[in-house]
């Protein structure tokens, strides 16, 4: 498992496609894994998941490391 950072920014070394879940993921010290999981089954539920996610993709900062 990886250690939590303190800001949210997104991945550069792990990312499927904006690199958003892999962002997410180093900031609650889960396996990006597990958070791309979590996202593509909230897709089947009503909701904004989809938005959320390109917002996210267009408001975090990439990762410096």
């Amino acid at each position: 498992m990886t250690t939590p950072t303190r800001t949210l920014t997104r991945s550069r070394d792990n990312k499927v496609i904006a690199g958003v879940c892999a962002g997410i993921a180093r900031k609650m010290g889960w396996k990006p894994r597990t958070v791309r999981i979590l996202f593509v089954v909230s897709c089947v539920l009503p909701g904004p998941q989809f938005l959320i996610y390109l917002a996210l993709w267009l408001m975090m900062p990439k990762s410096n490391y």
